[in-house]
């Protein structure tokens, strides 16, 4: 046992893992000392290629893109480890509190599997990531030795804890919310034993030991002073550690996807989980056996071994602090920034310096503050004007990547990190794509006449950035039928550089031929794809779930 489509308005909260070295710096230091200026302006405003029309990929809007095989919620949950719940498969089960006749019963056996384990066990788990807070609560049963996962309700709060507005106290009643919803939800003969816990990411990281340690106190204060949920004597309010948070997102997606159960085909092929958090991004993934890496992997940090479903397993794990969707967006605006003070200022009719930015759609602008070296900001309007284009924001991305950093262990992905090269290690794996992948990408894919669902490809998400970076009159000549697309293409100048920052991030740093196929996802069977669930199941999985007092 492990112990440890269009009209969606989700919003990735979780700001992502931060990194497995503490030390790392963000490259975006030495891309300015390091580049040379004639060179970068040349090469920044340079020529780009005419705009592609190539066809779109046609797949409906649903939460995992292409659909899989996915297990229906009208048979019994997998218990997490070699043993089942009893067979016998009710006719109805719930997948919410709404549908669940019986919050204090479960559909699937009528006394648990040892006397000492309760028949019902809820448990809550609250992200607090970069953007925003997310609380996930989580029935399982003990039909079997182990939990099993029933349903999930979230429900999501902005902004984060690392809302520089908020004072410490502030922060921890931003989370009132969460738990109103989960006091409502969880029966309240149960309320002492449901364990809760609340876990940190990069936004928290991001602050510093001493402002977040403050803003976790204040937290664990509040919880333990007004509501009644079971916090673990230790580590219940946490910054979590980025290799475990990797790791669970990966189970998550494996478990949900019924490749890692008790009852999955013995070395059925697992999923590499790519996610990309506000902070940070992170890589997991089984190399495959047989390949040329056949599973062995260089000893350090990034090997994670573990034990789930009776089965031993090596994962290859690590989190890039710095390159999640937020932290490019600001490392791509101190090097257009820099590179722009080098030429004479023009003032726009806000006042503001009027900076040219390639990875701006052209014709559109937003007011920016760009952090600088010494820790201040600068203020400034970011303009696509007639140079934002693919082909010159992802010139400006080769630099922020740092392809060209030292690798001390090779070989190396970029920004110096070890990873076997996923030609490799993982040929013909397949690759699932979560958080701000699936929210960028999949209001854009228009639904195809005839029902085809090809997969994504790496070169689609090309085409989809060179067709926004064009600007409005792209837009309309591809999603002129999808007034609520234009809508949001027009409120977010940066979509450009985000799909560029996407293709830069597969195939130059994961090295991705343009042919590889992707799968994007944000749940399954209304499960939540991410770390949570993973966490969750760890927190309660050996059945010893002590009630407050």
């Amino acid at each position: 046992m492990f112990a440890s489509s269009r009209n969606t308005t989700y919003e990735r909260l979780e700001g992502g893992m931060g990194p497995s070295r503490a030390s790392k710096k963000l490259p975006w230091k030495k891309i300015a000392i390091g580049c040379s200026v004639l060179m970068g302006l040349v090469w920044f405003f340079g020529p780009r290629g005419d705009a592609l029309s190539a066809g779109l990929p046609t797949p409906g809007l649903e939460d995992i893109y292409p659909p899989q095989n996915i297990p229906t919620k009208t048979q019994p949950n997998t218990a997490l480890d070699d043993e089942r719940p009893p067979t016998s498969a009710p006719s109805v089960i719930p997948t919410s509190p709404e549908t669940d006749l019986d919050p204090l019963k479960t559909v699937h056996c009528s006394v648990p599997h040892a006397s000492h384990l309760p028949l019902v066990q809820y448990a809550l788990m609250i992200d607090a990531g970069s953007t925003g807070s997310r609380i996930h609560i989580y029935k399982f049963n003990y039909c079997g030795p182990s939990p099993a996962y029933e349903y999930e309700v979230f429900k999501m709060t902005q902004p984060g804890l690392s809302d520089p507005t908020k004072t410490p106290e502030g922060a921890a009643e931003s989370l009132d919310v969460l738990l109103d919803e989960a006091i409502r939800v969880v029966p309240a003969s149960l309320h002492a034993c449901t364990p809760l816990a609340v876990k940190a990411t990069a936004g928290l990281r991001l602050l510093g030991a001493e402002k977040s340690q403050t803003i976790l106190e204040a937290v664990e204060k509040r919880l333990r002073g007004r509501y009644p949920f079971k916090l673990p004597d230790t580590d219940g309010v946490v910054i979590m550690d980025g290799k475990d948070e990797g790791v669970y997102a990966w189970i998550t997606a494996n478990y949900l996807m019924d490749v890692i159960r008790a009852g999955s085909p013995k070395d059925a092929p697992t999923y590499a989980v790519l996610d990309l958090g506000g902070g940070s991004t992170q890589i997991v993934f089984e190399p495959e056996k047989g390949g040329v890496v056949d599973g062995v992997l260089q000893e350090g940090e990034h090997k994670y071994e573990l034990v789930f479903g009776g089965e031993e397993r090596v994962l290859y794990q690590h989190s890039y602090l710095g390159y999640g969707l937020k932290s490019a967006r600001e490392s791509v605006h101190r090097v257009v920034e820099f590179m722009d003070g080098l030429r004479a200022a023009s003032m726009g009719e806000s006042g503001l310096r009027r900076v040219a930015n390639p990875c701006l759609a052209q014709k559109t602008e937003k007011e920016v503050d760009v952090p600088l070296a010494d820790g201040s900001k600068v203020k400034v309007l970011m303009a696509g004007e007639d140079v934002g284009s693919f082909e010159a924001c992802n010139r400006v991305l080769e630099l922020v990547m740092a392809k060209d950093a030292m690798c001390n262990v090779k070989p190396c992905s970029f920004n110096g990190v070890y990873q076997p090269s996923m030609m490799d290690a993982f040929p013909t794996g397949k690759i699932l794509l979560l958080s701000y992948f699936y929210d960028r990408i999949i209001p854009l894919i228009t639904p195809s006449p005839n029902g085809d669902q090809p997969y994504i490809t790496v070169s689609m998400i090309t085409t989809l950035a060179r067709q926004v970076c064009a600007g409005p009159s792209s837009w309309v000549d591809h999603w002129g039928g999808y007034p609520d697309v234009i809508d949001e293409l027009q409120d977010r100048p940066e979509w450009c550089l985000d799909l560029t920052f996407m293709h830069a991030l597969l195939g130059l740093g994961y090295e991705f031929g343009d042919g590889r196929e992707v799968a994007l996802g944000k749940r399954i069977e209304g499960t939540e794809l991410g770390w949570c669930l993973g966490a969750t199941i760890a927190m309660v999985g050996g059945g010893e779930v002590r009630c407050r007092a």
